[in-house]
């Protein structure tokens, strides 16, 4: 790729990634969150709350595991033991305390939605997108109109129950069917030390419940401890109005790095990391010099010179002496031939 289209795409996804992660201009109006045991979510849930307060925006959090309010959160839903229809309620109270005010954002946050699609008593004929939809527009239609961004967080790990009608997509699909942007979390040790394999040409390792041992829950590794190797990195996929997809890589730095009033940017893409990338070769500027070899292929002055005073032989069977005469070939005899009449006769 070439070093100008390598630089506006590191260029133009970064300020993507900023714009996500701030939900500006409804750039994604359902954000998927898919994490792990290995890694999960709560330090990029932590990350939007952070822009959330920055930008002031109206935060409303939905918690089905969460037990205490987090910090920068306006309404604080807890939706345990409840009906999608008893949450939707209380969501639409949040509503309508920001929609005085059109003009200020709006973000929900589930911080996991396997406890209700789990559920054993949820209703038969719940519907998935009109749920999160009555997230997103107000129940009264006079209401004034405010943009509002979902981030829904969806544990992997977790098995999910098969659907109670036949011929119907599973949840998770319906949930990567709707979202916008779709963000894999993963752990930045783990991601090291798979690339670290495949740059020896070795199997890439795998951790905790993917290695299939019994009682291995979370893979740990030696470096994990280690400060450099914090972080997570996230593996994002965004899909534009007009169908497009953009697939990137990125990293999070720990929030101990960064002081919680930061404005700077702190997401990098993943390849920039410096325990990521390859190390850099000096640039010693031979690039436009010839391969190395055991003997000199280039010439000196004086043979370049001696090369070109030399005078071919058919240089003279070009000035046409007349017929047969293009083809003799004048040779003259220089000191270390040897003569010899009885030939030159012949």
């Amino acid at each position: 790729m070439a070093p100008t289209n390598l630089s506006h795409r590191q260029t133009h996804n970064l300020l993507l990634i900023s714009k996500l992660l701030s939900l500006r201009d409804t750039a994604s109006p359902l954000t998927l969150l898919l994490d792990s045991l290995e890694q999960p979510a709560t330090p990029l849930v932590k990350e939007y709350l952070r822009r959330a307060k920055l930008s002031k925006a109206h935060v409303t959090f939905v918690a089905f595991e969460t037990l205490k309010r987090p910090e920068g959160v306006d309404i604080f839903v807890s939706a345990r033991r409840k009906s999608p229809l008893d949450i939707a309620k209380e969501v639409g109270a949040g509503y309508q305390a920001v929609s005085n005010n059109p003009s200020r954002r709006r973000v929900v946050i589930i911080d996991s939605i396997n406890p209700l699609l789990g559920s054993k008593n949820i209703d038969p004929n719940f519907h998935l997108p009109t749920f999160l939809s009555s997230f997103l527009v107000p129940a009264s239609p006079s209401a004034p109109k405010v943009d509002s961004s979902l981030v829904v967080t969806y544990h992997q790990d977790v098995p999910s129950f098969p659907s109670q009608q036949p011929y119907t997509p599973s949840y998770f699909s319906l949930l990567t069917y709707l979202a916008t942007t779709i963000i894999t979390l993963h752990s930045f040790s783990h991601i090291l030390a798979q690339k670290a394999a495949r740059d020896r040409s070795l199997a890439a390792p795998v951790f905790g419940l993917e290695e299939e041992q019994d009682g291995v829950i979370l893979g740990r590794l030696d470096s994990v401890g280690n400060q450099a190797a914090e972080g997570i990195a996230l593996e994002m996929e965004h899909r534009r109005k007009s169908g497009r997809g953009v697939l990137e890589w990125y990293f999070l730095p720990p929030a101990w790095k960064y002081p919680p009033q930061q404005m700077k940017e702190i997401v990098t893409l993943l390849d920039d990391h410096p325990l990521y990338r390859p190390p850099e070769e000096p640039d010693t500027g031979a690039g436009d010099e010839e391969p190395e070899s055991t003997f000199e292929l280039r010439l000196t002055d004086r043979q370049r010179r001696d090369r070109e005073g030399v005078v071919l032989p058919y240089f003279d069977a070009q000035k046409g002496d007349g017929p047969g005469e293009g083809g003799r070939i004048l040779y003259d005899m220089g000191e270390e031939d040897d003569f010899d009449e009885e030939e030159d006769e012949i």
